[in-house]
C-alpha cells in the first residue's frame, strides 16, 4: 500500500453552509474539540475565495516571500507552516494530497466541492437547504429537517461525531 491509497482512506468532511455567518466555524470549533478528546488527529482545510496573509510585513518569512520566493516554509519544535505562491485556486482534492498523518479532515468553504457534507442550518439565517440531499451526510441546526438525513442539533458534536465515527471508520469502530 502506498502513501497515495492511505490518504484516500482519510474521510474529508466537508462543513457548509448557503451564507457567510451560518455558524460553519463555531460547530467545527466544537467538532475538532470533540474529535480530540477521542483522540482523533484532525487536519483543517478553509477554502478563502477573498485571499490571504499569513505572513507579518517586515518578519524574515515575508521578506523572503517579498524577495520573490515561490514556497517559503519556517519550522519550530512546535509548528511548521509552508507557504506556497499559487497562479489560480487549486483542486481541493490537489490541497488535500498534501495533508497526511490523520484521522479525519474537515473542510470549510468547499461548499461547492465533491466532498461528504454537513450543512449548517439557522433558521433565523436561511430559508432553504443549500446542498442537495445526496450530497449531505447530515444537517446541524436550530430546526428539525424530516427528510431522511440525520439531523442534529447545533451544539451536538458528539452526536455528529459518533456519526463520522460509525459512517467512516474513525477512531476504529466501521
Amino acid at each position: 500500500m502506498n502513501i497515495r491509497d492511505v490518504r484516500s482512506r482519510i474521510p474529508v468532511i466537508s462543513i457548509v453552509g448557503g451564507k457567510s455567518n451560518s455558524g460553519k466555524t463555531t460547530l467545527l470549533e466544537k467538532l475538532i474539540r470533540e474529535a480530540k478528546l477521542r483522540g482523533w488527529r484532525v487536519a483543517t482545510l478553509k477554502h478563502d475565495v477573498h485571499g490571504f496573509e499569513m505572513d507579518q510585513p517586515g518578519k524574515d518569512t515575508w521578506r523572503h516571500a517579498q524577495a520573490g520566493a515561490d514556497v517559503v516554509a519556517i519550522s519550530s519544535p512546535q509548528r511548521i507552516a509552508i507557504l506556497e505562491s499559487v497562479a489560480d485556486d487549486q483542486p481541493l482534492d490537489e490541497v488535500l494530497a498534501r495533508i497526511h498523518g490523520v484521522d479525519v479532515i474537515f473542510t470549510e468553504g468547499y461548499k461547492h466541492g465533491n466532498k461528504p457534507k454537513i450543512e449548517v442550518y439557522r433558521s433565523a439565517v436561511h430559508q432553504g437547504l443549500f446542498s442537495k440531499p445526496e450530497e449531505l451526510i447530515a444537517i446541524a441546526s436550530d430546526i428539525s429537517f424530516d427528510n431522511g438525513i440525520p439531523c442534529f442539533n447545533l451544539d451536538d458534536a458528539q452526536g455528529i461525531c459518533d456519526l463520522i465515527a460509525e459512517k467512516f471508520g474513525v477512531g476504529g469502530l466501521v
